[in-house]
């Protein structure tokens, strides 16, 4: 049995517009934006929580619980370019920005968008930007806090 290995298999792009979330297709993911060399290591953060909805009564001896409401908290942490086009995640990412993040995962990053391949789609709205501290022997960064406004398809298929 062997283990499969993040390093170099997840893909991160921004799309504007998306036909539909649950199926984008191949030529929406090719015209999206791939910031995936510009997000850090570390710096894909989508992480779910599931709420409790308490379901004892009052003859209840003992706490139970079922799921309730999805929520996730979403921050990329991305390096600045010094470039126009190496700088397009800070130029584009603002405050009140929406769009739709994918995330493929488990792929080689250098595999074309393909049908068939399972991905995330979340329909978001920027933050505002935060610039990180400035550090000895680090590259400039800075966070880009994201809401997701809207249920995410997070085990959709490209079509």
């Amino acid at each position: 049995m062997a283990d499969l290995i993040s390093d170099g298999k997840t893909r991160v792009a921004w799309l504007s517009t998306v036909a539909n979330i649950n199926a984008p297709a191949v030529a929406e993911l090719t015209a999206g934006a791939d910031y995936t060399k510009r997000i850090t290591p570390d710096g894909l953060k989508l992480d779910p929580s599931t709420a409790d909805v308490d379901t004892s009564s009052l003859a209840s001896t003992f706490d139970t619980k079922t799921v309730g409401r999805v929520g996730f908290d979403t921050e990329l942490t991305f390096k600045r370019g010094d470039t126009p086009t190496d700088d397009a995640p800070y130029s584009t990412l603002k405050y009140g920005v929406s769009g739709f993040l994918v995330v493929r995962r488990g792929t080689a990053y250098t595999t074309a968008w393909a049908t068939g391949q399972k991905v995330e789609v979340y329909p978001v709205t920027c933050g505002e930007p935060q610039n990180s501290s400035p550090a000895a022997n680090e590259v400039m960064k800075f966070v880009s806090p994201m809401k997701v406004t809207d249920a995410p398809a997070t085990s959709a298929t490209v079509a």
